[in-house]
C-alpha cells in the first residue's frame, strides 16, 4: 500500500512556511538559521535554532484546558494555520473518527513550567513564599499535550497520540502514522512534531559535554558537539495520491547505551536497510541521505560507519543541523519536510549544503558531502532522513516523488 504526503508545512530556524524555509535551505552563501545568545544560559552564549517568529501561549484561543496552553503548542497551532484549510476539507469529507494524530515531541510545555518555577521562587511584597502563576497546570508539561490539544483544536475523534523517544521521536510518528492508514485504522493522518527551547534541556546536553557555543560543525575534525534547536512541522498523510510519498521506514534498538550510540552502528544500519526494503529499491536508489549529523564525537564516528557500510563513498550526504539546530523530538519531522522541498518544486534536484570548515575527520571514513548549489541534474526520486536517539532508538525515512 502507498502512503502519501498530501500537503506539508515547517517552522524552523530556518524560517516559517514552505517559501521562507526553502529560500533559506538553497542558499549559496553560507549557513542560514540560528542565533547566539544567552537566553536559556545566563552570561554563557550558546548558538541555538531559534524560532525567529514571535510565538507565546497566549497566541493560543481563549476558553482550553489550561492544561494545554502552553509554548509549544502555540508553535504547533502556527503550524496548521497554513495547513488548515486542506485538513478541515479532508475532516469533512472522511469524517472525525477517521482521521488520526500522532505527534512526536520530547519537551511538551517544560519552558511554560519553567517560567511558573521561577515565578513560584520569588517571595511576596511581605517575605512569603511565593505562589504558583495562576496560568500554570502542571498539565502543560505532559508530553501527551501535543496530540490532545491538536485534536481538540480540530474536532477529530479517531486516535491521537504522541510518542516521545528523544531525537527519533517525531520520525516514529510519521511511520507509526502510515501503518493506521495501512491497517485501514484511520483514512487520514496528521503527523509531524513539535520542540520548543527550554533551559532543562540545555543543561541536561550541556551536562554531557555535547553542546557546542558555535554553529556546529558536523564530520569535522574541529566539531565540538551540537547546537539546540526549536521547531515544528505537519504532514497530511493519506492512501490518496499526492506530491510525495513516504515510500518506506526503518525502526531498531541498539539497547547499547542510555546515551551513546552502538559504534559499529549496527541498529543505524539495519534501520536504513529496512526502509530502502519497505521502499522496494536498492541503496543505489537513493539520491540523497539527510544525516542524523550532529556534530557529537560519536554519532558523527557511528553514522558515517553506518552510511559507507550501506551505500558505499558515492551517495551525497548532508547535515542541514548547522542551520535548524538539533530539534530533538521534532528533528525528524523538520527534516522531512526539507526532504519533502527537495523533492517538489525543485527541477534541478538541488540537494541542502553540508556547511561546515571542510577539514574532513581522518578517523571517519569518507563521504559525498554535499557543496554550496550542488544539484542532481534531475529531479530527485529518493531521499532519506535518518533520526537517532538516546537509547539506540534509530528511525529512518524514506521519501519519494508522488
Amino acid at each position: 500500500m502507498t502512503i502519501f504526503l498530501n500537503a506539508m508545512n515547517v517552522i524552523c530556524a530556518l524560517g516559517s512556511g514552505q517559501d521562507a524555509v526553502r529560500a533559506a535551505l538553497w542558499r549559496t552563501d553560507g549557513p542560514a538559521g540560528g542565533e547566539v545568545t544567552d537566553r536559556y544560559t545566563p552570561g554563557t552564549p550558546l548558538h541555538l535554532g531559534t524560532v525567529r517568529e514571535a510565538i507565546a501561549a497566549t497566541d493560543l484561543p481563549g476558553g482550553l484546558p489550561p492544561g494545554l496552553v502552553s509554548r509549544n503548542n502555540a508553535m504547533l497551532d502556527r503550524t496548521l494555520d497554513a495547513l488548515r484549510p486542506v485538513v478541515q476539507e479532508a475532516i469533512a469529507r472522511v469524517g472525525p473518527t477517521r482521521v488520526a494524530i500522532v505527534l512526536g515531541t520530547s519537551t511538551s510545555g517544560i519552558s511554560d513550567g519553567e517560567l511558573a518555577v521561577r515565578a513560584r521562587a520569588v517571595p511576596d511584597a511581605s517575605g512569603a513564599p511565593g505562589k504558583w502563576p495562576a496560568a500554570f497546570h502542571y498539565g502543560q508539561q505532559e508530553l501527551g499535550s501535543p496530540a490532545q490539544y491538536l485534536a481538540l483544536a480540530l474536532g477529530t475523534a479517531g486516535p491521537a497520540y504522541t510518542i516521545s523517544t528523544a531525537c527519533s521521536s517525531s520520525a516514529k510518528a510519521m511511520a507509526a502514522a502510515a501503518r493506521l492508514l495501512e491497517h485501514d485504522m484511520a483514512d487520514i493522518a496528521i503527523a509531524g512534531g513539535v520542540d520548543t527551547l527550554c533551559s532543562f534541556t540545555i543543561a541536561g546536553f550541556r551536562s554531557l559535554d555535547s553542546v557546542s557555543a558555535e554553529r556546529c560543525n558536523p564530520l569535522s575534525a574541529h566539531r565540538h558537539g551540537i547546537n539546540l534547536g526549536e521547531g515544528a512541522a505537519l504532514f497530511l498523510m493519506s492512501r490518496e495520491a499526492g506530491p510525495v510519498r513516504l515510500a518506506g521506514w526503518g525502526e531498531t534498538s541498539d539497547a547499547h547505551h542510555m546515551s551513546a550510540p552502538d559504534p559499529a552502528g549496527a541498529g543505524a544500519r539495519v534501520a536504513m536497510q529496512q526502509a530502502v526494503a519497505r521502499a522496494g529499491i536498492e541503496p543505489g536508489a537513493i539520491d540523497y541521505l539527510n544525516l542524523h549529523g550532529t556534530a557529537t564525537e560519536q554519532n558523527d564516528a557511528m553514522e558515517s560507519r553506518a552510511v559507507v557500510d550501506l551505500f558505499g563513498h558515492a551517495v551525497p550526504v548532508s547535515s542541514t543541523k548547522p542551520q535548524t539546530g538539533h530539534t530533538l523530538g521534532a528533528a525528524g519531522a523538520v527534516e522531512a519536510a526539507l526532504m519533502y522541498l527537495t523533492l517538489t518544486d525543485n527541477p534541478r534536484g538541488r540537494l541542502p549544503a553540508h556547511w561546515w570548515d571542510g577539514a574532513s575527520d581522518p578517523s571517519l571514513p569518507p563521504l559525498h558531502v554535499v557543496g554550496a548549489d550542488e544539484s542532481l541534474g534531475r529531479p530527485a526520486r529518493y531521499v532519506m532522513s535518518n533520526s537517532f536517539a538516546f537509547g539506540g532508538s534509530n528511525s529512518v525515512l524514506v521519501m519519494g516523488e508522488g
